[in-house]
């Protein structure tokens, strides 16, 4: 499997390319901004962008949604409770992020679903709590965790469709209920380290004891 963390944008976004060399079709996790260069890198190695993943539609996540579709053709994917979302922000909130609209979902995934490239496979875990239709990610040795559960921290549940009590409930119940040594892939830079363990945020992460 090839994977790429890319930060990008403002809000120190992590962009993640998934692939299968052997195939050459992968994916791209929350493309927020610098399309351009998530694409060069995906290049690089071989890899053809099939599926725009977003692990919720906010629009810190989405902005990058219509460049890199119409450059690649790539389907959007995203969980259905979040399905609105990719086309209802406000056109104040995109000025404010200098965004721009983010295309409808083309694949509406639920908790459970897969999706695949090549031979690499991730499965949907769905992880309300920061939004309605927050999802976290999930192959062998990796959970791409979205704004579900940061290194040392956890999203906000401050926000309109947001619940610390069901979030608090799904980190433990479907992350950390994975295996110790996972490797977590956070939805942005805000901890000490860009990426950590399952292991390490059952010990250390405060929000999590």
């Amino acid at each position: 499997m090839f994977l790429k963390q890319m930060q990008v944008g403002h809000m120190a976004v992590f962009a993640y390319i998934v692939g299968d060399p052997e195939s050459g079709e992968g994916l791209v996790i929350d493309p927020a901004a610098d399309v351009d260069g998530i694409l060069r890198e995906a290049e690089k190695k071989g890899i053809r962008v099939k599926y725009i993943v977003n692990t919720h539609g906010h629009v810190d996540h989405i902005s990058g949604n219509q460049e890199m579709k119409k450059m690649t053709g790539a389907l959007i994917v995203v969980h259905e409770a979040d399905a609105d979302m990719l086309v209802s922000t406000p056109a104040m909130v995109l000025r404010m992020f200098g965004a721009k609209p983010s295309p409808p979902a083309d694949i509406m995934v639920s908790d459970g679903d897969t999706i695949a490239v090549g031979s690499v496979v991730l499965d949907v875990l769905h992880t309300p709590g920061h939004t309605p239709g927050g999802i976290c990610l999930y192959t062998d040795g990796y959970v791409f965790t979205g704004d579900t559960l940061f290194v040392g921290a956890v999203g906000r549940t401050d926000l309109p469709g947001a619940s610390w009590t069901v979030m608090y409930r799904l980190i433990k119940e479907k992350i950390l209920t994975l295996p110790d040594d996972t490797i977590v892939l956070p939805g942005h830079n805000y901890g000490s380290s860009p990426t950590s363990t399952v292991g390490r945020e059952k010990r250390t992460n405060p929000f999590l004891r």
